[in-house]
């Protein structure tokens, strides 16, 4: 026996006494009757929906186009301060370097200066030498030895 036979002798059945002859009841239309309403409130959310998700993509298309103005006013101004701010990332730079030149050349003028107080000691006595040199030579080359 089938669960489907097993209820159907559940199945309410007319009143007793003598039977009531008529139009069968037609399901179709009672479910129809029962579910137009609903429905009926439905279309007008799926409508309202519909209207909601319009107004959502137009403001989310003023806000991406407001976004896009708002990027390229932001681009435009980094490029417009760009220079600057490369000049003062590179000043403390050039500030060293200099720094470190003036200490080079500090140095080659010290080294210039030692080489300078050097030669001014040893020159006495590599002119006396040369001027010696000089007569040496001069005596060999008149004859004599």
């Amino acid at each position: 026996m089938s669960l489907r036979d097993f209820l159907e002798r559940f199945r309410p059945v007319g009143t007793p006494g003598a039977s009531a002859t008529g139009v069968p009841a037609d399901r179709t239309a009672e479910r129809a009757a029962e579910l137009e309403p609903t429905l009926a409130q439905l279309t007008g959310v799926q409508q309202e929906a519909a209207g909601i998700r319009a107004a959502a993509d137009e403001a989310a298309e003023a806000v991406r186009r407001d976004a896009a103005r708002e990027a390229e006013r932001l681009v435009a101004a980094a490029r417009e301060r760009g220079p600057e701010m490369r000049r003062q990332a590179a000043e403390p730079l050039l500030r060293e370097a200099r720094q470190e030149a003036e200490a080079v050349r500090a140095a080659g003028d010290r080294t210039a200066s030692a080489v300078r107080e050097r030669a001014a000691e040893r020159m006495p006595d590599l002119v006396e030498r040369a001027v010696a040199d000089a007569l040496r030579l001069a005596v060999r080359v008149g004859g004599a030895p």
